[in-house]
């Protein structure tokens, strides 16, 4: 079996060096692949429908606010896509608007504030592996 991939995109480098980090600490075989914008991050999602189910991401970290496409238009992409239905899809966001908040919901996700403690990282951290942890045995 490979080792789970935990996918982040996000624009932020402070925030994606200080996550990866924590993912590492706690999990040294978890893979990660960094995307730091949204176009970069749309045509990842176009590569997984070509792929096997085995080598898709776990879990899929999301900036709401991304450059060049915004981080809504990567999840109504992820969740267009039945093959891709299986993904975890956890959305970041400094700020999110009402509308952005109920669009979020109607896709079946809802977004929560971007870490900014070590502890909060970590415990970010954890989640993300629990959740790949979760995943591997639904897939068994």
């Amino acid at each position: 079996m490979s080792h789970p991939l935990i996918v982040i995109v996000d624009d932020s480098h402070t925030d994606v060096y200080m996550l990866s980090q924590s993912i590492q600490d706690q999990a040294q075989d978890v893979k990660l692949h960094l995307i730091s914008d949204g176009e970069a991050a749309m045509q990842f999602v176009l590569t997984q429908e070509s792929i096997s189910r085995e080598r898709h991401p776990c879990v899929i970290l999301l900036d709401l606010h991304l450059p060049k496409v915004h981080g809504l238009e990567v999840l109504r992409s992820i969740r267009g896509k039945p093959a891709l239905d299986h993904i975890h899809v956890v959305v970041l966001t400094g700020a999110a608007s009402p509308s952005e908040e109920a669009e979020l919901r109607r896709m079946g996700t809802g977004s929560r504030p971007k870490p900014f403690s070590l502890s909060e990282f970590e415990a970010l951290a954890a989640e993300l592996i629990e959740l790949c942890k979760t995943a591997s045995h639904a897939s068994v």
